[in-house]
């Protein structure tokens, strides 16, 4: 089997995977609420800039962030959102553990 055969398994087995499957169920029920899913919309373009904001300045704005965290947990409040967002940090984890395992198998040809 050629590494590209691998890379399409690996596509599909994501696919299959709980991760995955439970996110993708937990974004098309957000997408039913259109009330939610703009609130949600909003708040990842809120959390983003935070983030931006901080990787530039090297400083973090405490409001900013308080402002962050009290929408999240105004959002969580909601089953769906609740959903989502452990379904979004479940599956984030998984392509991070994949990306960390081949980073780790290419590591001597990146330095």
């Amino acid at each position: 089997m050629n590494v590209y055969d691998i890379a399409n398994d690996l596509a599909q087995q994501i696919k299959k995977s709980e991760e995955y499957v439970n996110y993708k169920m937990a974004r098309e029920a957000i997408k039913l609420n259109s009330k939610l899913s703009e609130e949600i919309k909003n708040f990842d373009q809120l959390r983003y800039q935070t983030q931006i904001e901080v990787m530039q300045t090297g400083k973090n704005d405490p409001e900013k962030l308080q402002k962050v965290q009290d929408k999240y947990a105004e959002l969580i409040e909601q089953n769906d959102a609740k959903r989502y967002f452990e379904a979004e940090t479940r599956f984030n984890v998984l392509v991070a553990d994949i990306n960390k395992i081949i980073g780790e198998a290419i590591k001597d040809v990146m330095e």
